[in-house]
């Protein structure tokens, strides 16, 4: 493709599904707070001032070890103001993005409810001055268990609305099993949120069946070693469960040696739903532009497709129908 449609492809206003708030984080931003902290972060930065890991274990170490540099609603105030100017600033139009309040208030619903006002607050504030919609997906964290899940899914559901509209689990996909949060997920659902699970990223295809069988999810976060299971696939097509993709991810964190190995373009052929996000972008030094431009490059995907990509992350986004509506205007 030449320059000139690059760069049109990479302006298309985006709608991203799959983002932790913790690791949109900036990585001058975390160091900035530090500072302020007089916290000393040893390990976390590469000499170049990114994130520095080895594998993906090691990376859920950093990320919790830049984590603690967020110790108060101002800070989630101000580094939900800091990701929400590097989505606009790449056309994204409507994010979710994934609050655990292990990391807001160690689980506390009262100090979870502060947290959630703070980064509410600066939400609305950057929808104003932006252009730019996020809501919030509760998660629990896999390794951490199914026991601290609980006061996660509690707090999930006393603040369900339109604001937090899903409930979902990340972290370690190697610890314990998904239907050992089942109990969590059944709290979430009965408070009316809509339900995701990471699974599928680093565990085969029967993690993600187990996902949408115990936890009858209906989004899946990542899910690509699906493929590898092509009646698994075409049961995803058919029931229409989401996947949220984050191609960049798999990648930097060796799921898949290049993009050009990855699945996405044969699951969208064979009819999944698929969404393109960027998961925890500076940690894998990538932008919902530059997945645009990458997916735009290897596979040949042109406007058209990554219209229909926007338009499935609308249809499957948590939040109410009034929003939805909205944003199919913006994106013409």
């Amino acid at each position: 493709m030449d320059e000139e449609r690059i760069a049109a492809i990479r302006a298309l206003p985006k709608v991203e599904l799959h983002l932790h708030i913790e690791g949109a984080a900036p990585p001058g931003f975390i160091r900035g707070l530090a500072q302020e902290k007089s916290l000393r972060l040893d390990g976390v930065f590469a000499p170049d001032g990114s994130y520095a890991y080895t594998d993906f274990v090691h990376f859920l170490q950093i990320y919790e070890a830049a984590t603690s540099a967020l110790r108060s609603p101002e800070d989630y105030a101000r580094l939900t103001t800091a990701v929400l100017e590097e989505s606009a600033a790449n056309g994204v139009i409507y994010s979710e993005c994934f609050l655990s309040p292990d990391f807001c208030g160690g689980g506390d619903l009262g100090a979870w409810r502060e947290y959630l006002h703070a980064i509410r607050e600066a939400a609305d504030a950057a929808e104003r001055s932006m252009g730019v919609t996020l809501r919030g997906i509760v998660t629990c964290i896999r390794h951490f268990g199914p026991e601290r899940a609980k006061p996660v899914a509690l707090c999930a559901a006393e603040t369900a609305g339109d604001w937090i509209v899903g409930f979902g689990m990340g972290g370690d996909e190697n610890k314990g099993r998904q239907k050992d949060f089942a109990y969590s997920f059944d709290m979430a659902r009965e408070a009316g949120l809509r339900l995701t699970t990471h699974a599928g990223e680093w565990r085969g295809p029967g993690e993600v069946a187990d996902a949408v069988n115990d936890l009858r999810v209906e989004r899946i976060g990542h899910g690509v070693r699906a493929a590898e299971d092509l009646a698994l696939v075409d049961r995803l097509a058919e029931d229409g469960v989401v996947l949220e993709v984050c191609p960049g991810s798999n990648v930097t964190l060796g799921v898949y040696p290049k993009l050009g190995a990855h699945p996405i373009d044969k699951l969208r052929e064979r009819g999944v739903k698929v969404t393109v996000s960027t998961d925890d972008p500076p940690f894998f030094h990538t932008s919902m532009a530059d997945e645009y431009e990458a997916l735009a490059k290897t596979f040949g995907w042109d406007e058209e497709v990554f219209d229909e990509i926007a338009r499935t992350s609308v249809e499957a986004a948590f939040c109410d129908a009034d929003t939805k509506a909205a944003l199919l205007k913006r994106l013409g």
